[in-house]
């Protein structure tokens, strides 16, 4: 199965899901099965991701509500499903693994555009980040002698 990698670091990944829905996947590089058995860090960054993704989703796609999920029973391994819904989309209201409510065929903005913008915006804050920790970690060291 081919999966769509929409941003990658050392620490995470974002894969798009094959669906009518916009739906992205936040991986954790290292095969951690509980959010509880993660470093701080790591955790935090997997939550300032998906912060990121539902902001960029509700403002590019105008979902009616974000969905959120975590099972992790066929993937025993932490990852996070971040999906906009729609009123009109083939499951709505019901979640994407449940009932099918209708055939839907959505009208919605250029994915690629979305992901595009997605992938630089990651790419900006946690380059951003990563800088500033260096930065303060000099800073400290100075300090220190």
């Amino acid at each position: 199965m081919q999966h769509t990698i929409i941003y990658e670091d050392p620490a995470i990944s974002v894969e798009k899901e094959e669906s009518e829905i916009p739906w992205l996947k936040i991986f954790t590089k290292a095969p951690y099965k509980e959010l509880t058995d993660m470093p701080k860090e790591l955790r935090n960054k997997v939550w300032d991701v998906y912060y990121i993704i539902e902001e960029e989703m509700r403002e590019y796609y105008k979902p009616k509500k974000i969905n959120m999920a975590s099972f992790a029973n066929m993937l025993p391994r932490v990852h996070i499903h971040v999906m906009a819904r729609f009123e009109n989309d083939s499951y709505f209201p019901n979640p994407m693994w449940g009932e099918k409510m209708r055939d839907a065929v959505l009208d919605l903005p250029d994915e690629k555009e979305f992901y595009k913008h997605l992938h630089a915006k990651l790419a900006h804050n946690f380059t951003s980040l990563q800088t500033e920790r260096r930065n303060s970690d000099v800073l400290d060291r100075r300090k220190r002698h």
